[in-house]
């Protein structure tokens, strides 16, 4: 039979936003304002661009950062220090970057669960669905900045003993 999981206590999501905030204060000197958490209906993302990192250990799962055009665009231009020609490899690597960040910075927040992170993976384009598995039900975490919405999804299941 397979591993038995749980959702993890809500307060668990605490570090994603936390994450996040500090993340794009500190890296690119853009503030976020967060909004209410809802969970997420299974449909696509809010974004066109969005940053994948797998969790495992203790607890498993699935962060997503998903950022609209002009966010993933200024965001490339701070980190670079000039701005992107269009959405392209430089881009997808500040996304993945910066996701990485926030699912770095939780994950030594979270360390009863001791979790390893994937390496990321950016999609790009319109009407793009990153699924999670069935039975999750991850929270969105919206943010509003100078740039654009962004929004952090968590989907993390505790291991059963």
């Amino acid at each position: 039979m397979g591993e038995k999981y749980a959702p993890v206590n809500v307060d668990c999501i605490n570090p994603f936003l936390t994450a996040a905030v500090n993340v794009f204060q500190t890296m690119l000197s853009c503030e976020l304002k967060r909004g209410k958490p809802y969970l997420h209906d299974g449909g696509q993302p809010a974004h066109e661009v969005s940053g994948v990192i797998g969790l495992s250990g203790k607890a498993v799962g699935t962060v997503v950062m998903s950022v609209g055009r002009d966010v993933a665009m200024k965001a490339t231009e701070v980190m670079l220090g000039e701005a992107p020609p269009d959405m392209n490899a430089d881009v997808a690597d500040t996304v993945g970057e910066l996701t990485n960040m926030i699912a770095g910075s939780a994950k030594a927040q979270l360390a009863q669960f001791e979790m390893s992170i994937s390496l990321p993976s950016v999609i790009m384009g319109r009407h793009h669905t990153v699924m999670f598995p069935t039975d999750t039900k991850p929270i969105n975490i919206p943010f509003d900045s100078a740039w654009g919405p962004v929004c952090v999804q968590v989907g993390l299941y505790e291991k059963c003993e």
